[in-house]
């Protein structure tokens, strides 16, 4: 074998020793730049561009849908609460409007009880005074406001008749209102209310006024 032959064939050998060993540090490197870092082969790793589902156990705070439920309940205790708020109110005026409506029933009774024996037109026709109150702010229904006004020196309490007379001068309708344990100098302004239709034409007129 010749001298050139030999120095040829001993690069020969030279190339694929060194090609072989290039070859598997790139196996080694692409093995290793596969991995995931966690022990999972190279297969199961995503490609580029392909979302990864999050993992939620790392998430702080409230997930959205929770959050959306409770904002809800929130809103819903809140409109109950309102609800109860707005039924307690209209409960509560209610009652008022029958005490009130009652107290004036009462009052009522007690002045006409109180004058059924009074003579004449009684004691105190100078300490009550009559106004007439505008139907646009009755709703169309008669009214007067009667001004009792305690003038003597102690306390006291009144009744007070006021007749519905036609054009005619008929008492067509008697309404009767009171004052009770009024002090002296201090008046109350209860309000007499024809049941009437309104189309009638009458007059208010004082007829009695007693102190007692």
């Amino acid at each position: 074998m010749s001298v050139t032959h030999s120095q040829g064939s001993a690069r020969a050998r030279r190339r694929i020793i060194l090609g072989s060993a290039l070859g598997g540090l790139l196996l080694a490197g692409g093995l290793v730049g596969c991995g995931n870092g966690n022990g999972q082969s190279a297969g199961s790793t995503p490609t580029a561009g392909t979302p990864r589902t999050p993992n939620v156990s790392s998430f702080s705070g409230t997930p959205p849908s929770a959050l959306a439920s409770s904002a809800s309940a929130a809103i819903s205790s809140a409109r109950a609460s309102a609800s109860a708020a707005s039924a307690s109110a209209s409960a509560r005026a209610s009652e008022f409007e029958a005490s009130v409506d009652a107290e004036t029933q009462r009052r009522s009774a007690a002045a006409e009880k109180e004058l059924k024996n009074v003579k004449g037109r009684g004691n105190a026709l100078s300490e009550v005074a009559m106004t007439g109150i505008p139907r646009s702010q009755t709703g169309g229904v008669r009214a007067v406001l009667v001004t009792i006004t305690n003038k003597t020196g102690s306390a006291a309490s009144y009744a007070v008749q006021v007749d519905f007379k036609d054009e005619a001068g008929k008492v067509v309708e008697t309404r009767y209102v009171g004052a009770e344990h009024l002090e002296p100098g201090k008046k109350e302004q209860p309000i007499a209310f024809s049941h009437q239709p309104p189309t009638a034409k009458l007059t208010p007129v004082l007829a009695k006024a007693q102190r007692y």
